[in-house]
């Protein structure tokens, strides 16, 4: 690394070569100063961009006669010839009413002009992030048609597009400057937590479909390309500052700041090098939920109901069967034989959870990234071919939410790339590593937190003890839990009660030492029975390369290329199944495409295909068909269609995931994964109590007293029933207690099979085109799933064979020797595991949806847009309840703009608004509905071109009415900001 510093210093103070300089100014016709036009030399690299005030100054060794190309989106292009040195040019560009001249080279791997791409694609350029009303340039992205953000801290937001996406977004793809951006442990991308910094941003283009073809197995329901600035183009010093506030009802009004510095200096036309670094801090969105998660019986479900689990409360997911406590009791000669038999008499045969903490007792709330990144670039012939070295590091703290609420707490990524690319290919390969820092699972630290003052086997004997003294004093069952939780939770003995006085201290409180203390020794311990740390120090060695034979062979264009991937999966057996050992995976593709023009350019037919094979998994082919037509006499009406079969290899997660999350087990489906996790389950404490009967069928199969199990992902795989099928069980036997033969039938053993690729038909047509003053963009797809990945809940008995239709043979009740009704005595009695299965249902999901936007400048440089969005699936249910497809994606949402750059002298504004409507989530965390929505942000800008400073003052979700992305994350409020960003 100190090497690395050093040679970057070394290019920043070296001695530049003998240049000649040309000058001038770019406006456009209104005579108006037009900044970050490219100015580039015909034929040459060099090339520069112009200042606030339209300047620019444009140094090459190359000798005129030359001629220069001067361009600035959403203008035509000019061609200026150069004749002498020191030559001043001024130059005057002409608006382009349309976009559809503006290049890309995302959807093809080539350049090619936006009316050319046979797919949907959306584009920002930094143009448009300094309108945008946001407070960061991917925020902004939000205002994209296609886009859907699902918000689970103020800094960490996922981009999803075409539905089927938690926070955990595997089915989309990020890249930053070529290098896919994702967790090497989670296998999703983190935000922009290790992205690229708003000024250094060149151009992001979004492909909302399916992009196998071309991107692999990970570009499954769309991709983003973030591009970031040359050094050799983009020179100078460019610093910006950012203080705002936000406000939420829970949180109150909080400072936050974000500030950044980019320098960036081409000493000759050989060499450049550039670095940038950036940080924000702030407070997060408080997440106050304080349902039970249990929504769909939610009515009357609080703090005092006595199996309550709160979605912002943890801690209380320590539950255990009451009446198998008793049995506890007896065992360890706290209670007598006769006392045992009064007790399995009054306690009731249900689950009672233990006391939990909130979310905000457990984080301090605080937001924190701070991203750097360095780069070298040479350029050793005067053309195209370059060698960039480039080092990133991104590192902070924010909320994650999975199956539970994680806080990423000094977490850090790193990425280093080498890449040699030219006119026609580029080769590139590079790692990503992540160390967890002290980041902790929330619910573990509850738990844990709780366990320091007092172990489950206590809390929950003494919780039984009290509730069997107060029901004999006459109490209703209500009453009886109040006071049982009264007198665990804080040692208290109402009159008329006969309980012993109970010893030591109440319930840690928060904000006291002694919760301070235990919290402390408990986020710094990765042992789930003691702590919650979250180990993590996975890679991932990623290469690809690409060349195009467009110069070899001219009839068409021709491209081929490929990629290779090694995981290096090292969670100390955490979060992994890596308690033993690190566990490698590779994965590799191949692909090929064809392209070629006719009807004079206006028609474009591409044709390409993709093989990728994992290490687990058989290799699959992705081709994809597309055609493009530009009609009319100037092309401004273009259409488009394609047609591909993607598909995605199961994540490493879906494969290797071994995650005790407290209520559940995590489990992948890889077949040496399923017997590598194993966990003991009942004897009390941390795992909980097995009932009575279930100790006494135990004891009976192994032939001496036996009050605890072994599991292992076999028995979740293997031995289970549905979660369905379980909660059809106890609905039916609590509303018919005499008919257990009925409940019995509606019992259904698992059938999941190994977690294999799952695979997609798209289709997608569209048309691009202007209409007298009018852009449009008109888009329509429709997606055909199969095998289609998702998680799967079953409930595990700790005894018996799970079996479907199941007869009783003891006169309508279970008997205890007959291992299919053992089962059954099980589920009936709460002795069972929770797990989550990764596999894949056998029903087709489909997905369909549209999208229209529009948009026109009016008068006096006025632009406004607007575009709606419908999407929906269809999936029968009724036939899988238990799969989750988690399509969280609204069906209607509409979005709309309006703003001007020169509303008048050095001043500008801009206003968004977005509404969706209400739609249901399904996440691993929780499920239920999220409530429509409308935000609206606005912004002013001033530019001082003497100081060559932007001020821009605006605010986000203006109207204040907080709103939800997430189940589970906090309400978002409002975010008040005024930056200052200087350029050069």
């Amino acid at each position: 690394m100190k090497v690395y510093l050093f040679i970057l210093l070394l290019f920043f103070c070296g001695i530049t070569y003998s240049q000649t300089t040309i000058t001038g100014v770019v406006k456009d016709v209104n005579k108006k100063p037009i900044s970050g036009a490219n100015i580039k030399i015909i034929g040459d690299s060099a090339g520069t961009v112009t200042n606030l005030d339209g300047n620019f100054e444009l140094k090459s060794s190359k000798n005129p006669p030359y001629a220069i190309e001067v361009s600035s989106v959403g203008y035509g292009a000019k061609k200026i010839d150069i004749k002498s040195n020191n030559q001043k040019v001024s130059v005057t560009l002409v608006d382009e009413e349309t976009l559809l001249n503006e290049i890309v080279v995302s959807a093809s791997r080539t350049p090619e002009r936006v009316r050319e791409s046979a797919v949907t694609i959306e584009r920002m350029t930094a143009k448009d992030i300094k309108k945008t009303a946001s407070p960061t340039f991917y925020d902004g992205l939000e205002n994209l048609k296609e886009v859907h953000m699902n918000t689970s801290s103020m800094s960490f937001k996922s981009i999803n597009t075409r539905g089927f996406a938690t926070v955990s977004n595997t089915r989309f793809l990020q890249l930053v400057d070529g290098m896919d951006n994702s967790s090497p442990l989670l296998n999703f991308v983190l935000g922009n937590l290790i992205g690229v910094s708003e000024i250094d941003v060149a151009n992001v283009e979004l492909l909302p479909g399916a992009s196998s073809a071309l991107y692999g197995a990970n570009a499954f329901n769309g991709i983003l390309f973030m591009n970031s600035q040359s050094p050799f183009t983009n020179q100078g010093i460019t610093a910006y500052a950012k203080f705002g506030q936000t406000s939420q009802k829970a949180a109150g009004n909080n400072d936050y700041y974000d500030y950044g510095i980019r320098v960036a200096h081409a000493f000759s036309k050989h060499f450049a090098a550039k670095a940038n670094f950036s940080f924000m801090k702030g407070t997060d969105w408080f997440a106050t939920d304080y349902r039970d998660k249990d929504l769909d019986n939610n009515v009357g479900l609080d703090r005092s109901f006595h199996n309550y689990n709160g979605i912002n409360v943890y801690g209380d997911e320590a539950t255990t069967n009451l009446n198998g406590v008793a049995k506890g009791l007896l065992d360890a000669g706290r209670i007598t034989q006769s006392q045992f038999n009064s007790f399995n008499q009054i306690l009731p045969n249900y689950n009672i959870s233990r006391t939990g903490y909130n979310e905000t007792d457990l984080t301090d709330n605080v937001v924190k990234n701070a991203k750097a990144d360095m780069s070298l670039h040479i350029r050793p012939w005067a053309n195209d071919f370059e060698i960039i070295l480039q080092s990133k590091f991104g590192t902070g703290n924010t909320v994650y939410q999975g199956a539970n609420r994680y806080y990423l707490n000094n977490f850090f990524m790193q990425q280093h790339k080498l890449e040699v690319k030219g006119k026609n290919f580029f080769v590139r390969g590079y790692t990503t590593t992540e160390d967890g820092g002290r980041s902790y699972d929330m619910t573990f630290t509850a738990l844990n937190v709780n366990r320091k003052w007092k172990d489950d086997n206590t809390w929950f004997g003494q919780y039984a003890l009290a509730y069997v003294q107060s029901t004999l004093a006459g109490q209703t069952p209500q009453q009886a839990h109040a006071i049982a939780r009264g007198y665990s939770d804080n040692n208290i003995v109402p009159a008329g009660i006969a309980l012993p006085a109970a010893t030591g201290s109440a319930r840690f409180l928060p904000g006291t030492p002694e919760f301070k203390k235990a919290f402390n020794e408990v986020i710094a311990n990765p042992d789930v029975l003691t702590g919650s740390r979250l180990q993590d120090n996975s890679r991932i060695w990623h290469s690809d390369a690409n060349y195009n034979f467009k110069d070899v062979f001219k009839p068409a264009e021709i491209q081929v290329g490929g990629s290779f991937r090694l995981y290096e999966l090292n969670s100390g057996g955490r979060i992994y199944t890596d308690a033993n050992g690190q566990i490698d995976y590779r994965e590799f593709g191949a692909y090929t495409q064809v392209q070629k023009k006719l009807m004079e350019d206006r028609l474009k037919l591409t044709g390409s295909v993709r093989y990728d094979k994992s290490q687990n998994f058989d290799g699959n082919f992705s081709p994809r068909v597309s055609a493009a037509y530009s009609a009319g006499e100037n092309k401004n009406h273009n259409f488009r269609g394609s047609f591909q079969t993607g598909f995605r290899n199961p994540t490493t997660q879906d494969q290797y995931i071994g995650f005790n999350v407290g209520s559940a087990v995590l489990i992948g489906s890889a077949p040496d994964n399923l017997t590598r996790y194993t966990e003991i389950r009942g004897g009390g404490g941390a795992n909980g109590s097995i009932s009575a009967t279930g100790q006494a069928i135990l004891s009976a199969i192994n032939g001496r007293p036996t009050s605890t199990v072994t599991l292992n992902g076999e028995n979740a795989y293997f031995n289970s029933y549905t979660a369905a099928s379980a909660r059809d069980f106890a609905n039916f036997a609590r509303a018919n207690p005499t008919n257990l033969q009925g409940a019995a039938a509606l019992l259904r053993k698992t059938n999941a099979d190994y977690v294999k690729p799952e695979t997609v038909k798209a289709f997608d047509l569209g048309y691009r085109g202007q209409i007298k003053d009018f852009a449009f963009d008109i888009n329509g797809y429709y997606n055909i799933y199969n095998d289609f990945l998702g998680n799967l809940n079953v409930i595990a008995p700790y005894y018996g064979t799970a079996a479907d239709n199941i007869t009783l043979t003891g006169a309508g009740n279970p008997n205890p020797a007959v291992s299919t009704e053992q089962s059954v005595i099980a589920i009936a009695n709460g002795d069972t595991r929770v797990f989550q299965l990764y596999t894949n249902t056998t029903l087709e999901i489909k997905s369909l949806g549209f999208g229209l936007g529009v948009s026109k400048k009016i008068i006096k440089n006025f632009e406004i847009s607007a575009n709606y969005n419908y999407a929906e699936f269809q999936f029968d249910q009724s036939k899988d309840k238990d799969f989750e497809a988690a399509f969280n994606t609204p069906k209607h949402r509409v979005k709309a703009s309006i703003g001007n750059e020169k509303l008048f002298k050095n001043f500008g504004f801009n206003l968004s608004a977005r509404w969706n409507s209400e739609y249901l989530w399904q996440s691993n965390f929780a499920d239920g509905m999220i409530e429509a929505a409308t935000v609206v942000d606005a912004q002013i800008n001033y530019s001082i071109p003497k100081l060559k400073s932007i001020l821009k003052i605006g605010a986000s979700n203006l109207g204040g009415q907080e709103y939800q992305q997430v189940l589970g994350a906090g309400l978002i409020g409002q975010q008040y900001f005024a930056s200052w960003t200087i350029t050069p």
